[in-house]
């Protein structure tokens, strides 16, 4: 956000739905109905505000409305009388109802969420509803699935908190045993604001800006961990990029492209210095990796002269050590930059065989600009229009589109990468 603007609503209320969640499940114990009390409270919000007015303390009007409306719910279980009781004062007798500090009870939150009770995907899902904010829309855009699946896929994991009596008063010695999903959240909550999946906007600098922050409050929390500060630098080095990522109308700018002038210099240094500490301790981990080739793209002054043969090196280790899809994608992708684009398309055609990225978009994206270097322009269009048909994000489908068209001979080629 930028310095002294002022929100929207919509932006207000996606920075404060998670505290308020934190906050109200911290009191009741109770994370299912809090977080439905608490989208009954944002949707009060939503509506009374603009017509009203903002008050003097959103958070605190949060809270005390989704306390009430936490109360109602409950009013009907008479053994819960006593703890009701205990809210209501706590919420109408305290004028800032937040014991805790908006950053703590974020945190806290975050952990909660990637209960050991949960399965990885699960866990993910739901901390990206609660702490992320994002839609199950986007969240089963993301997972690949239906959006009545992962409506499911939530559901259960709130109830699977509950008969696992979790608690929010969560033992920092317990940190360490969720780290892994915790860490993964933040990720695809980064690319997500990053590089938007779906819809009209590339960037989603809010989703992105409150990953990077949680990242630093757990890099305070774990700070000898090297993989924390792994994933802080490894978003820091992305981020650096976003102000020259798209046109002023939103259009998408290839990495070859982009006016490195307009990169933050400030992120990439201290980017790079968290990469390297992280390193120097002996050990490497995957978002450590990440954030070395991040590092080598953002110190080098353009595409042709950047250390292409140290990142395939840096990607074929992370490959090995992840087996994740989209890392052999980019491996393909520096393959090609070093041994020409023939090789990168072996290595897709066996990324394809695969399966795993047979109908995701990225693979057709790579495809068409392996096949526009090798001068094979009727083979690209092609793919550029397969990627387009696959893609949620109507940025990236403008742009592949305009790169098919400017090959079918309405302007010169393109440049070589995203």
């Amino acid at each position: 956000m930028v310095t002294g603007a002022v929100p929207t609503t919509e932006t207000l209320l996606r920075e404060l739905a998670p505290t308020v969640l934190a906050a109200l499940t911290r009191r009741t114990g109770d994370f299912a109905s809090a977080e439905d009390a608490v989208q009954e409270a944002l949707l009060a919000a939503a509506t009374s505000w603009p017509r009203e007015g903002r008050p003097d303390n959103p958070r605190g009007w949060l809270v005390r409305v989704a306390s009430r409306r936490w109360m109602d719910a409950d009013r009907s279980d008479t053994a819960r009388r006593a703890r009701e009781d205990r809210v209501a004062v706590e919420a109408d007798a305290v004028v800032d109802p937040f014991a805790f500090s908006e950053r703590d009870d974020a945190l806290l939150l975050l952990f909660l969420c990637c209960h050991p009770a949960l399965t990885s995907p699960s866990a993910i899902a739901l901390t990206l509803r609660a702490v992320g904010g994002l839609t199950t829309a986007e969240i089963a855009n993301a997972f690949l699935v239906p959006e009545s699946t992962m409506a499911q896929r939530i559901s259960r994991a709130k109830r699977t908190i509950a008969e696992a009596g979790a608690s929010f008063e969560l033992p920092k010695d317990a940190w360490p045993a969720r780290l892994p999903s915790v860490l993964h959240v933040l990720y695809l909550m980064f690319n997500e604001g990053y590089a938007s999946s779906v819809g009209a906007q590339l960037v989603r600098t809010d989703l992105a800006n409150e990953a990077i922050r949680l990242a630093r409050d757990v890099v305070q929390v774990l700070p000898e961990d090297p993989e924390v500060e792994g994933l802080l630098a490894l978003m820091l080095l992305t981020d650096a990029r976003r102000p020259a990522r798209t046109t002023e109308a939103g259009d998408l700018v290839p990495l070859d492209e982009q006016d490195r002038s307009l990169w933050l210099r400030e992120r990439i240094e201290e980017g790079v210095a968290l990469v390297s500490a992280a390193m120097a301790r002996g050990r490497v981990g995957p978002y450590q990796l990440q954030a070395a080739i991040a590092a080598l793209h953002d110190e080098a002054p353009d595409t042709d002269t950047t250390d292409w043969p140290q990142i395939l090196a840096l990607y074929t280790m992370l490959e090995r050590m992840t087996d994740n899809p989209m890392v052999a994608l980019n491996r393909a992708i520096a393959l090609a930059m070093v041994r020409g684009p023939a090789a990168g398309l072996e290595a897709l055609g066996a990324l394809e065989a695969d399966g795993r990225l047979a109908t995701s978009h990225r693979l057709e994206a790579v495809r068409a600009h392996l096949y526009e270097r090798t001068g094979a322009r009727e083979e690209a269009v092609t793919a550029y229009h397969r990627a387009a048909e696959r893609t949620a994000s109507e940025p990236e489908r403008r742009y592949l589109m305009e790169r098919a068209a400017r090959l079918s001979g309405s302007g010169p080629p393109a440049g070589r990468s995203q």
